[in-house]
């Protein structure tokens, strides 16, 4: 029984951030050191980021006249350019009016574009977030807006942050293989611009320039596209911590919001174990496994210490699979990578040997929507479904990396109807 996704939507919040302009806001700002200052020009500008989208509308700030339509700012000042410091529950109570916004219009958007299948058909909501909190929550309110059964199943993933909707995905598919008869309906929205900052902590600088807001939803079933649909076959998923990390990136909660860490290393721990992460689900696909060398695919092993004994108790440490004898780029043709940022998707493109082609729908994710964490792989996927270049049978691989380092790696196969 093959398993698909289906009419993937994406929504993003009306107000949107120019870079440059949110860049020169941020450098301006009269708390910030020299080197802060410094700082925050090359993250913005090396960000590969043109625009991003805010439900904070007092951020808007090519609008004529700003100054006299804020009356009581909590987020930013447009009079004194100045950003302010609002509590974690100010940003909070702003999340549960707007991020209820986006949950449903994604979600009334994919039932929309999903030929075949109505609101009465939806047994199953997931909903992800990481960047607010309310109960009942997201997915009690998308049954509630979307008239969909009382008896509907509700599942939220809470703060894990970007690498969320992967899990989210695979929980959707392992419902629809218990039961035949289930339709999922997957919804992720993100508000990470409540959670921005001024800082001279290079961490915080670096979040300040990538992160946005925005939604995204699909529907996932057993039945297949509609004639003239394409949709996603979800074959298989793998999760992969990575042996460090953990303090590289990560998510807490401050006085004043949200506190993200975002480490400049972590372009090289993804560099030096993204073919490490890939391998165990490459190995669990017949047909990349047929095309790619044995020892590409043996898993992680523990080894002895020199001179001792595992079985013994002696220390013993993780040995990693061989590097990649062959490319994957030649037997997957599409790849869905989380865009974290600018130099992430530049390690994964070399170490993988990606063709610049192959990585355009994420760059293009990134270029025009910035880090929405984790609906952030959802808009990417959408790109590469609506694509003309992504043609049945072909396959895809979908990346995304969070707190931890946690890797969660995805195959699928393009399906038309």
């Amino acid at each position: 029984m093959s398993v698909t996704l289906r009419a993937l939507q994406t929504v993003v919040p009306p107000t949107v951030l120019i870079q440059e302009q949110v860049r020169d806001v941020f450098a301006s700002q009269p708390d910030l050191s020299r080197l802060g200052k410094r700082l925050v020009t090359v993250s913005f500008n090396l960000s590969g980021i043109d625009t991003r989208h805010s439900v904070i509308d007092e951020l808007t700030l090519d609008t004529p006249a700003r100054e006299s339509e804020v009356t009581d700012p909590q987020f930013f000042d447009p009079a004194t350019q100045r950003l302010l410091r609002p509590s974690t529950r100010v940003r909070n109570e702003l999340y549960i009016v707007e991020a209820t916004k986006l949950f449903v219009e994604a979600g009334r958007r994919a039932l929309a574009a999903c030929p075949g299948i109505e609101a009465s058909d939806v047994t199953h909501v997931v909903t992800v977030s990481c960047t607010g909190f309310f109960a009942p929550g997201p997915d009690y309110m998308l049954v509630r807006e979307l008239g969909l059964s009382p008896a509907t199943q509700r599942y939220h993933l809470g703060f894990m942050g970007c690498y969320a909707s992967m899990p989210a995905l695979r929980t959707a598919k392992q419902f629809v293989e218990a039961d035949p008869t289930a339709v999922v309906l997957v919804v992720s929205a993100e508000l990470c611009s409540l959670h921005l900052r001024t800082s001279d902590d290079p961490d915080t600088i670096v979040a300040s320039s990538l992160f946005s807001d925005g939604a995204a939803a699909g529907i996932v079933s057993a039945r297949p596209p509609e004639p003239g649909e394409k949709a996603f076959n979800l074959d298989l998923f793998e999760t992969v911590i990575t042996p460090i990390g953990e303090e590289d990136m990560a998510w807490k909660i401050g006085d004043e919001g949200f506190e993200m860490i975002l480490s400049t290393y972590v372009p090289h721990i993804i560099d030096q174990h993204i073919e490490g992460a890939l391998a165990p689900l490459f190995a669990r696909d017949a047909q990349l496994a047929a095309v790619l060398a044995p020892a590409v695919l043996a898993p992680a092993v523990l080894a002895p210490a020199v001179g001792g004994d595992a079985a013994a108790g002696s220390v013993a440490t993780l040995v990693a699979p061989p590097a990649l004898a062959d490319t994957p780029a030649t037997a997957i043709a599409h790849w869905a990578i989380h865009p974290g940022g600018r130099s992430i998707l530049d390690k994964t493109e070399a170490k993988l040997g990606l063709s610049e082609a192959q990585l355009v729908p994420s760059r293009e994710t990134l270029r025009n929507y910035g880090n929405m964490s984790s609906a952030t792989i959802l808009f990417v996927l959408k790109a590469i479904m609506d694509s003309p270049d992504a043609t049945d049978g072909e396959r895809v691989c979908a990346m995304a990396f969070g707190p931890g380092l946690t890797v969660e790696s995805g195959l699928m196969t393009v399906t038309a109807g």
